[in-house]
């Protein structure tokens, strides 16, 4: 019984593969060995006997089946790699086995990117969505329902059918101003209605200043008018319990108009007199009291007669 041992054949074919893959090494290294001017089995026997005589310069026999299958290997490029054509398929399978050269840098840099834009949405965005929905909030609830509690207020305790008409056109203002969407108009037209019910609720007592180091009164000479004086009493808004109220104040001399607790009340000179008069012998002004504002109206009553200019400072 006969019959080739597996291992032994395994290990001869596997030295004629690598023999025929050195031919072909040999071949593409000394291109000038393939003359082109001879036919194909001129060629190949030419190149058989070129490579014989290689081999055996160092030494190595190999078998001329050897040398033909190198050179019709080379001819068939059977051992030349070639890359496979860029489809999408290789390109995929080209970033797979590169993962461990991007994959770590891309996580990286989407982290960051994930970062700015957390940030940016809670400290621009998310704020400024917030504050867009506020003033909505306020533009179609608050406001609106603000107003007509102040007109409410106001038409119940004015006194005066002037100032109620005046709450009147102040809400109906406020109202077209919600209608268009104009916030800012809106606000400015509740805080006016508010200031209004402010000053109409309002009670005080104005009496003149007549304290160590102030004024309780002072004249002004026109510049149009250099030959004459305007007489002003400095007097102030005291509530039940003594404390100074602020009240709003037009000055007469520049149309500045200022919330403060003592402003100038013009008088005539025989009334400037009488009260200088009376803070002359002990420095005490005996009737300092001169008028009380009401619950319901804008202006006080006075017990002394007053020519209504007014200014706040002096």
């Amino acid at each position: 019984m006969s019959g080739a041992v597996p291992g032994i054949a395994e290990e001869q074919s596997l030295d004629e593969v690598m023999l025929a893959m050195d031919v072909v090494d040999t071949l593409r290294h000394e291109e000038r060995m393939v003359r082109s001017d001879l036919s194909a089995d001129e060629r190949e026997a030419d190149l058989i006997e070129r490579l014989r005589k290689i081999y055996k310069s160092q030494g190595i026999d190999v078998p001329d089946s050897i040398l033909r299958d190198g050179v019709k290997a080379l001819e068939e490029k059977r051992f030349v790699y070639e890359p496979p054509k860029r489809t999408f398929a290789t390109r995929l399978a080209t970033l797979y086995v590169t993962r461990e050269r991007w994959l770590k840098p891309l996580i990286i840099a989407i982290g960051i990117l994930i970062a700015i834009y957390a940030a940016y949405y809670f400290l621009v965005q998310a704020p400024r969505q917030a504050a867009i929905e506020q003033r909505r909030i306020e533009l179609t609830q608050i406001l609106p329902g603000e107003m007509k509690k102040f007109h409410a207020q106001i038409t119940a305790i004015a006194e005066d059918a002037d100032v109620r008409a005046r709450a009147d056109a102040l809400f109906d203002d406020g109202k077209s101003a919600v209608a268009e969407g104009d916030h800012e108009r809106a606000a400015a037209i509740r805080d006016r209605m508010d200031q209004l019910f402010t000053d109409l609720s309002q009670t005080y007592t104005i009496r003149i200043v007549s304290r160590p180091g102030k004024y309780s009164g002072i004249f002004r000479v026109p510049d149009d008018n250099p030959g004459g004086r305007n007489y002003y009493l400095i007097v102030e808004a005291v509530d039940a319990e003594g404390t100074l109220v602020p009240v709003l104040i037009s000055s007469e001399e520049d149309q500045t108009v200022k919330r403060t607790t003592s402003w100038g009340v013009r008088v005539s000179e025989e009334v400037f007199n009488a009260v200088a008069d009376d803070k002359a012998d002990d420095q005490i002004i005996q009737a300092a009291n001169i008028g009380i504002k009401r619950r319901g109206v804008l202006e006080p009553d006075y017990a002394i007669p007053v020519m209504g200019g007014r200014i706040v400072e002096w």
